[in-house]
């Protein structure tokens, strides 16, 4: 068994890591002493919510804070853990603590998974995520800990606290206050807000970026063209997001803040989306689909394949070359972002057709906005997944696997590379 799982490709071997880890983290959600007493859950729930978890989507069909115990509660935990650094990187990490040596297999894994251009230095790549992911995360718990202290306990504003730090930092919107209130209360909550949103901020431009901006002291004309493309992207899309929702929806200048950045892969909500508007969850639709950044704990098509996609459109009305910050873009670069698009939006669009059918009674636009966080590795939703029936939740459990790999790292798990036997002469074909 362990041979042929060396044989297989860095994608099929990542797809299988996040398999196994979801399908043991169903079966540790499903032990007694994860449940709280009196309360049923079925098996189809504990993997929906072991899914969500691992893909640090953040979509519940049953609450996390009325359901599980504080160990249940903490499995929930790790698994949002592993979910967001990503199962490789965990391996890996696993493996350094044994004192073993990282093999030229281990590294492609993890330059794989992380969207490295390289190999070199991924033992010292790998050693910061868990140093950055440490402190960001203890940071978040301490602030975190002077908000709900006024409300609970010490002792279990502590563990919400450091709940809610580690579901923030790795995108995912899981909340264990109970009662699907998500962040509701504290929707006037300043401190919380800006802290959380500190928090899904910096998990959501990726470790690369982070380490980056840390070694290079936010030194802009230092900076890589990635750094830049991600921080001017995120940075643009809160902006505008913030704008429109506030534009769209009677909330206030902090809530349409909050939402825009919650939007982006993390899932949190501090108002009730199903009393959104149409237009206004069309704004979320669209901040969902585009995502986060590459290497880091959110998912979507990621701000740099949209910006690449705007740049080439930029370049093919005006005549002229696709570059940014005083770099060339790569030719190859629009291709990737254009296929990404095109399968992400098959998803997207398949996957709400087949709800549509498995639940009639579900508006369009309920349906896509559940479908698009699914695949954005969300967990916002209008209020229809509790509904559900089992079938719509085992096509979002497939929406929301396949969104935390990757629509283009799906799709290269059926091909096998035998070479091109014949070479065809190049034909003319019309476009636009």
């Amino acid at each position: 068994m362990f041979k042929l799982v060396k044989k297989q490709s860095p994608g099929r071997n990542i797809a299988l890591g996040f398999a196994a880890v979801i399908l043991i983290g169903s079966l540790l959600l499903m032990l007694p002493c994860s449940i709280q007493d009196g309360v049923h859950v079925r098996y189809i729930d504990a993997l929906y919510t072991s899914t969500s978890a691992v893909c640090v989507t953040g979509l519940i069909a049953i609450d996390a804070g009325d359901t599980f115990t504080p160990l249940g509660q903490t499995f929930l935990a790790v698994l949002i853990q592993i979910g967001g650094i990503g199962v490789t990187a965990i391996g890996v990490g696993i493996i350094l603590a044994m004192g073993r040596r990282v093999d030229l297999k281990e590294r492609n894994l993890v330059r794989e998974a992380m969207n490295l251009d390289s190999g070199k230095g991924i033992v010292l790549f790998i050693k910061d995520i868990f140093v950055t992911t440490f402190i960001i995360e203890v940071t978040g718990t301490i602030l975190s800990f002077f908000v709900f202290v006024q409300d609970y306990p010490p002792i279990q504003a502590i563990g919400i606290s450091l709940f809610h730090s580690v579901a923030a930092f790795n995108n995912s919107g899981f909340d264990i206050l109970g009662n699907f209130q998500n962040m509701i209360p504290y929707r006037d909550d300043v401190l919380l807000n800006l802290v959380t949103c500190g928090l899904i901020i910096f998990g959501g431009i990726g470790f690369l970026v982070i380490q980056e901006i840390w070694t290079k002291r936010f030194c802009w004309h230092k900076l890589s063209m990635h750094t830049k493309v991600v921080l001017s992207v995120s940075g643009i899309l809160i902006a505008v997001g913030t704008l429109l929702l506030k534009l769209t929806e009677d909330i206030t200048w902090l809530g349409a803040f909050f939402h825009s950045v919650s939007a982006r892969t993390a899932g949190f909500s501090s108002y009730p989306l199903k009393e959104f508007s149409t237009s206004g969850l069309l704004v979320l639709v669209v901040l969902m689909f585009i995502g986060a950044s590459p290497g880091s704990t959110g998912g979507g098509i990621k701000t740099s394949t949209f910006f690449v996609l705007l740049q080439g459109v930029k370049s093919a009305a005006t005549n002229t070359t696709e570059k940014a910050f005083h770099y060339a873009i790569p030719r190859e670069a629009f291709r990737k972002a254009a296929v990404i698009l095109l399968l992400a939006l098959g998803v997207v669009i398949v996957g709400t057709y087949m709800l549509l059918v498995m639940e009639p009674n579900v508006t369009l636009i309920e349906a896509l906005f559940e479908i698009t966080s699914a695949f954005g590795t969300v967990g916002l939703s209008t209020g229809i997944t509790t509904g559900l029936g089992d079938g719509a939740k085992l096509l979002c459990i497939l929406i929301m696997y396949i969104g935390r790999l990757g629509p283009l790292t799906i799709a290269s798990l059926w091909y096998f590379n035998r070479g091109e036997r014949i070479s065809y002469p190049e034909g003319n074909i019309a476009i636009g």
